[in-house]
């Protein structure tokens, strides 16, 4: 039998009061397992005559917070806790190891506040900036259960999934950006490079340019106030955009609401919508946070506007008394197949798989969509950049055909 080792440890136990002691275990993880089947939360095990020294490396976090960032935070953190590692010795080593400034920084903070007996929800809670609302209310309900490993893993499971399906997204617009790009970049340089040639060739031949001709060689004339113009509305706009998604619910509405109706597009924004929607509150559900509070959280977490005013629409409803599936119903945002998915949830008392099941058909629908949009979309660009190179082309060229047909009349 191996011998046992005394540890100290500081915890939180049903009622929420911090306790520390001792406890005797052959190793940490056994201490901690101790602690976890009285009933206390372990924030701190540490051997009599240690401190937290023991180092790991988690490659990947670095520089700006991303959402992969925090996929690979929030596996790295699930992985520690469930293998027996108290909290604080997990934030200790991530704050440590990561490189992201902003993630370092609410890491570093977040520990001071649990090793101060707040807990980490609360903490995590602070840097909302940093830490999504979803993560935040699932670690909540993840301390109310005592199940904070099991919480900390389905984090992970759907920052993963969320990352994958925003890569997707990702992949199917690249094609067209840089084909529009690349046509921007052969516009301009057509006007700054060919149309003086041509220009210079007008003008031996003599006769009047038609309109469009002249159109381009007085817009080639005019590229040095009309390129810096068009860089900085591009840029102006792009930063006025993001303000107003930040600051106005009624400018994110509309924008939402345009992106579900886009002709190409449209579907594949609301596939996208109904997976975050099913998983997040699916997810919620399921580690037990409140239906209200779930129903809050995850109107503000799936990045639309519609969806997050039909959810407070829902809110009402449920606290009325009514089934979410009927207020649901009321909203065009969501397909017949989810409501009725939400129904049957409702009456069995699985929502929570229900949306689980939802979340998994819109995920492989997104793929779908995706790469059938891909495919779809090239040839369009194509054909779109070749009609606007070729009528620049035939603009140029339309002179001669008029000297031409002016020297046979003659």
């Amino acid at each position: 039998m191996p011998a046992t080792r005394t540890f100290h440890y500081n915890s939180i136990d049903a009622t929420g009061r911090k306790t520390k002691g001792t406890v005797e275990a052959p190793n940490e993880a056994a201490a901690t397992q101790m602690l976890r089947q009285r009933g206390e939360v372990p924030l701190e095990v540490a051997e009599a005559g240690q401190g937290l020294n023991r180092d790991l490396k988690i490659p990947g976090l670095g520089g700006k917070t991303k959402l992969k960032d925090l996929a690979i935070f929030a596996r790295q953190f699930a992985t520690m806790t469930a293998s027996g590692m108290s909290l604080l010795r997990s934030l200790a080593i991530l704050e440590d190891q990561t490189s992201a400034l902003s993630l370092k920084k609410a890491l570093g903070e977040v520990r001071a506040d649990v090793s101060g007996g707040v807990s980490l929800s609360a903490s995590m809670a602070k840097h909302d900036k940093v830490f999504p609302r979803l993560m935040i209310a699932m670690v909540r309900a993840g301390e109310t259960g005592g199940m904070i490993d099991r919480a900390l893993e389905q984090i992970a499971d759907s920052l993963e999934k969320d990352t994958a399906l925003r890569g997707k997204i990702k992949g199917a617009l690249t094609y067209p950006a840089i084909v529009l790009s690349f046509t921007f970049v052969l516009i301009a340089a057509v006007l700054i490079f060919i149309v003086p040639i041509f220009e210079a060739m007008f003008k031996s031949l003599g006769g009047q340019l038609p309109a469009i001709t002249q159109f381009l060689v007085d817009t080639s004339h005019n590229m040095w106030w009309i390129g810096p113009i068009i860089v900085g509305t591009m840029v102006g706009g792009s930063i006025a955009y993001k303000h107003q998604q930040r600051t106005s619910a009624e400018f994110r509405l509309f924008v939402d609401k345009a992106k579900v109706r886009a002709p190409v597009f449209g579907s594949l924004f609301q596939k996208l919508a109904m997976s975050r929607f099913s998983r997040n509150l699916g997810l919620l559900l399921n580690v037990g946070v409140p239906v209200m509070q779930a129903l809050a959280v995850v109107g503000e977490t799936t990045g639309n506007e519609v969806i997050n005013i039909a959810m407070k629409d829902v809110q009402g409803a449920v606290r009325d008394g009514q089934p979410m599936s009927s207020a649901m119903r009321h909203h065009k945002i969501f397909p017949e197949m989810v409501t009725q998915m939400v129904e049957v949830g409702e009456e069995s008392g699985q929502i929570s798989q229900m949306l689980d099941k939802v979340a998994d058909f819109y995920d492989r629908e997104v793929d779908s969509a995706a790469e059938s949009l891909t495919a779809s979309i090239e040839p369009i660009m194509v054909l779109v950049m070749g009609a606007v190179v070729g009528g620049m082309v035939v603009c140029l060229y339309l002179p001669m055909f008029t000297i031409y047909q002016n020297i046979q009349t003659n």
